[in-house]
């Protein structure tokens, strides 16, 4: 299947690019969006005939240089080649099945002691949390344990209010899925979570169908929180090591800032309450 994967993702890419963006003449008919074959198959110097093999699957071993010339040509970031060359990489059939996740005593320590005073939650590769501090509760009931959060940001539409980017952030959240999975789009859990959601959600759906790929580790979250009002919170992912996929999220304010002093009062909030870590 990695062939259509290949095929899939060079089709979905070339869509994107507009004949201007790579210096052809605008306008004219034209049956798709995005380039023609043709035009990018010159553009990368390669034959109409040879790049047709690879975009419908049938030619599954591209060299590095033909993979690199197309990633120049459909404007590809770093994180998205590497993405292109590992699905023209012959697939790993005896790769050693992951191991159930579970977060281990240490992250579970390190987030309800040192990060106590900031929202930090666990996730895995499918953006299950598998854990978090009170204070990623207290900001997000979408970071309690057992919550997805990709299926939450296109299903639970309390969140588009919760969060004032709901758009960038869902746009963002799709393309770190995509790069948390990899080429392994045939894990039953990837089929059965983007299946529900391709049904589910239209904007998902349009999201997916783009293959996106972002691995990036930080962002910035503007949340209108029913406590406190606005905030705006930088969040930085962090992989953890030794785990097939796991992510440590943590949420932070500029020091000083208005958004520090309503984090702070959050968390005041939080140990007066007693929620659990």
């Amino acid at each position: 299947m990695g062939g259509k994967q290949l095929g899939d993702y060079l089709r979905a890419r070339r869509e994107i690019i507009r004949p201007e963006d790579v210096g052809l003449p605008p306008g004219g008919r034209r049956r798709v969006p995005g380039l023609r074959r043709e035009e990018l198959a010159l553009l990368a110097g390669i034959s109409t005939d040879y790049y047709l093999r690879l975009e419908q699957g049938r030619d599954q071993n591209p060299s590095p240089q033909v993979l690199d010339a197309l990633a120049r040509v459909l404007q590809l970031d770093a994180p998205a080649t590497a993405h292109l060359h590992a699905l023209a990489s012959p697939p790993q059939r005896n790769r050693r099945l992951a191991e159930p996740d579970h977060v281990s005593s240490g992250i579970q320590q390190l987030i309800a002691t040192w990060w106590s005073q900031m929202p930090v939650a666990v996730l895995n590769r499918y953006m299950d949390v598998l854990a978090s501090n009170a204070m990623a509760a207290a900001i997000s009931p979408i970071f309690l344990p057992g919550v997805n959060v990709i299926r939450a940001a296109f299903l639970d539409r309390e969140l588009r209010h919760l969060y004032l980017n709901w758009d960038e952030m869902s746009i963002r959240a799709v393309a770190a899925l995509r790069a948390l999975v990899g080429t392994e789009l045939e894990d039953a859990r990837v089929v059965e979570l983007v299946s529900e959601l391709t049904t589910a959600s239209p904007e998902f759906k349009r999201l997916w169908v783009r293959h996106d790929v972002s691995p990036s580790g930080a962002g910035v979250a503007l949340l209108n929180h029913p406590d406190v009002g606005e905030m705006t919170l930088q969040y930085e992912r962090l992989t953890v090591a030794g785990t097939h996929g796991q992510l440590i999220v943590v949420f932070h304010a500029e020091p000083g800032s208005p958004s520090a002093a309503k984090l702070a009062l959050l968390q005041a909030e939080t140990t007066r309450s007693g929620l659990p870590h």
